[in-house]
């Protein structure tokens, strides 16, 4: 039939047998540049007194988010804390500076102290002091590197954040299949599920506590939600035919997914408290891959009524459809920015060629943003400013960041095998 049909159909006769659960193996992620920012401003991160492990953090950090580049090697001038030569830096054309310094507090926690520095205003934007557990000192590198990008641009940063993937291994049969959850630089990777059967479609619940998934553990699809706390999952849903796709409201409170309990796989809304299932959706064509908008009060899904996969809006209070894209034969997978604005979904602009692309909702202009041709599952980060996507570059199956204004992008392959099926967990 068409593309999203065979794909999503296809789904459903892989062979399952049985997951292992809470697996301690994992896969790291490690990333490579792949475009870096042009005439951004630079930025010098010091090495931190006292400890090497912060700075080269925040200084890929900043890197990678397309807005700064470092400027922290063969300058001629040097700083610390309290004390920096303005004159210097400035001759030396990097307008920022940042500095610090982490002592061991008698209790075993670490204190670090950082500043960032205004060379042309002569004055500390941030000076503050962060006391945190000694194992804990890459997190408190991503929550500098956060504090400095909105210090200088006025947005959020999301560089403590974490991205869900899967992980698929052909060489290890017994967990061909991972579900895993790593920093957005590809570290600290822990595995939440292993399996010798298909993981699929991770979602993260609004307080990224919980996250659901589809996994064939029972010959069949089904969607289970697991505390990543504790480990305890449970079965959302295992309805007879397809269960897939789910997207949790804003709330909480309900969960949109992909059923073919009535024979057609169309959009079902879940009460999570009742488990009262609710079908949202009633037409010949395949409606799948719904997803909430940020208020809460609509929802987007990939249908092909139209004669080809595109993106439509369903508005909750009225059961009003309306379609979205236009542009190209082929539009779905997609998943809206957290203002709401925007959409990323994946666009084919002619052949076989698979892309990501941005939409503005208000306006319809579409601009495709990946250089690449077999993209997919594009994921927002919490502050709409970089895009998480899968894609292949010649025999490798592999993860991608990119800024959504085409400055930076980096890729995110694994050492042990493809990684497919990113979802960035929610601030």
């Amino acid at each position: 039939m068409k593309i999203m049909t065979k794909h999503f159909l296809g789904l459903a006769i892989v062979a399952a047998l049985s997951p292992a659960l809470v697996s301690t193996s994992y896969a790291q992620l490690y990333f490579e540049i792949e475009k870096a920012p042009e005439q951004a401003p630079k930025i010098a991160i010091i090495p931190f007194s006292n400890d090497q492990s912060i700075y080269p953090v925040v200084e890929n950090d900043l890197n990678r988010s397309g807005r700064f580049s470092s400027a922290s090697k063969n300058l001629p001038a040097t700083a610390s804390l309290n004390n920096i030569n303005a004159e210097a830096w400035k001759a030396a054309g990097v307008p920022y500076v940042v500095l610090g310094e982490v002592k061991a507090n008698p209790d075993g926690s670490q204190a670090v102290h950082y500043q960032l520095y205004d060379v042309e205003k002569q004055k500390f934007l941030l000076n503050e002091l962060l006391t945190v557990p000694a194992s804990r000192l890459r997190s408190a590198a991503h929550m500098i590197s956060d504090a400095i990008y909105q210090a200088l641009t006025g947005i959020q940063g999301d560089f403590s954040g974490r991205i869900a993937y899967v992980l698929r291994d052909p060489n290890t049969p017994a967990q061909r299949y991972t579900l895993q959850i790593a920093d957005t630089d590809g570290e600290q990777p822990r595995t939440v599920l292993s399996s010798r059967d298909p993981i699929l479609s991770p979602a993260w619940t609004p307080d990224a506590k919980k996250i659901a998934y589809v996994s064939f553990e029972t010959k069949r699809p089904a969607i289970y939600l697991q505390d990543l706390s504790t480990g305890q999952r449970e079965v959302l849903a295992k309805f007879v035919g397809l269960n897939g796709a789910p997207s949790f409201s804003p709330d909480g409170q309900s969960m949109l997914f992909t059923a073919s309990m009535h024979g057609n796989p169309e959009v079902y809304q879940m009460d999570l408290s009742s488990r009262q299932v609710k079908r949202m959706t009633n037409d010949s064509a395949i409606d799948t891959e719904a997803r909430y908008a940020p208020d809460g009060k609509s929802f987007i899904f990939t249908s092909d009524r139209g004669g080809s996969a595109q993106i439509y809006r369903y508005t909750l209070s009225d059961g009003t459809v309306k379609r979205l894209t236009f542009r190209g034969a082929f539009n779905a997978r997609g998943t809206l920015s957290a203002d709401g604005k925007y959409v990323a979904l994946v666009h084919r602009p002619s052949g076989s060629n698979y892309k990501v692309a941005i939409q503005e909702i208000s306006t319809g202009i579409t601009n495709i943003l990946t250089p690449t041709s077999l993209d997919e599952s594009p994921s927002f980060s919490p502050n709409g400013q970089m895009v998480v996507y899968a894609t292949r570059e010649g025999n490798r199956g592999l993860l991608a960041i990119m800024s959504t204004d085409g400055r930076f992008r980096m890729n995110l392959p694994s050492e042990k095998g493809e990684v497919r099926e990113p979802a960035w967990a929610p601030k």
